[in-house]
This record gives C-alpha cells, structure tokens and sequence, in this order.
C-alpha cells in the first residue's frame, strides 16, 4: 500500500501546486495592472511578458505530470489509459 499511499500523496501535491499558480497568476495580473498604470511607458512589458510566459510553463508541466501520474495509476490497476472513457 506505500505505492498507493506516495501516489495520493503526489496527487495531493500536484493539487496543492495548480492551486499556488492560479493563485501566483492572480497576484502576478494585479501587480502588473497596478505597475503598468503607475509607471505608464515606462513599465517593463518584456519582463513581464516573460513572467507570465514562466506561469504559463509551469501550468502546462503540472497538466503532464497529472496525466502521467494518472496514467501509471491506471496501468497500476490493471486498466489501459487510454480505454478508459471520460465523462
């Protein structure tokens, strides 16, 4: 049962990470509004348009590690991944 036991625990990571980025997204989007108003031409577009760019890896990396975990505790149980029907 330690397999299942590091397996939940990992979900529950991977969960409490996608909350942590939506809520880093959240903040990164007021900061830059409030700079971008504060600062006008001067605000560093770049830099942020280069943030976000990281905020946005880091939520594609947490789709794949759900999948891939999923999909290994599905062979784990015996079923096909891809036979198994969303719904």
């Amino acid at each position: 049962m330690a397999i299942v036991s590091a397996e939940h625990e990992a979900r529950r990571a991977l969960s409490r990470l996608r909350r942590a980025v939506e809520k880093a997204d959240r903040e990164f989007e007021m900061l830059e509004g409030a700079l971008r108003s504060a600062e006008g031409t001067d605000f560093p577009a770049e830099a942020y348009g280069s943030a976000r760019s990281k905020l946005s890896e880091l939520d594609v990396f947490i789709d794949e590690e759900a999948a891939r975990l999923q999909e290994k505790i599905l062979h784990a149980g015996g079923l096909e991944p891809g036979r198994v029907r969303r719904t």
